[in-house]
């Protein structure tokens, strides 16, 4: 009986330390007239920066990353409006989006070989 309480005891203690979480919390600061946002992934490393204006519109320069800090990509916001070129990256691939009137008006794909372009 006493071998079998062990074994529980352990087994319980291996999958508590395995289900342990990142306990960050997600974190909006008041700085001047916008609000700065950091969001996190599950594991503790951060998913995307970036700010709101204080009636809830995204604004200003976003930025997202994978789980392992990686840039994914860097969008632009004016009072919730899509602007400017947005990047997207994977692997040896980039894609530039650039918005006019918050809709997409080009879109270009790079690769790191030899300098590639390939525009759609």
């Amino acid at each position: 009986m006493k071998k079998i309480l062990l074994i529980l005891a352990m087994v319980f203690t291996v999958n508590i330390a395995f289900a342990q979480t990142s306990n960050k919390k997600d974190s909006y600061v008041l700085n001047g007239d916008v609000i700065e946002a950091t969001l996190y992934h599950e594991n503790g490393t951060v998913a995307q920066t970036g700010f709101y204006t204080q009636d809830n519109k995204l604004q200003g320069e976003w930025v997202s990353y994978d789980a392992n800090g990686i840039i994914t990509a860097v969008a632009s916001y004016d009072r919730g409006e899509k602007v400017g070129t947005w990047k997207f990256y994977n692997g040896n691939v980039m894609k530039e989006v650039t918005f006019s009137s918050s809709k997409i008006a080009q879109v270009k794909t790079w690769e790191n070989t030899e300098t590639r372009v390939v525009t759609n």
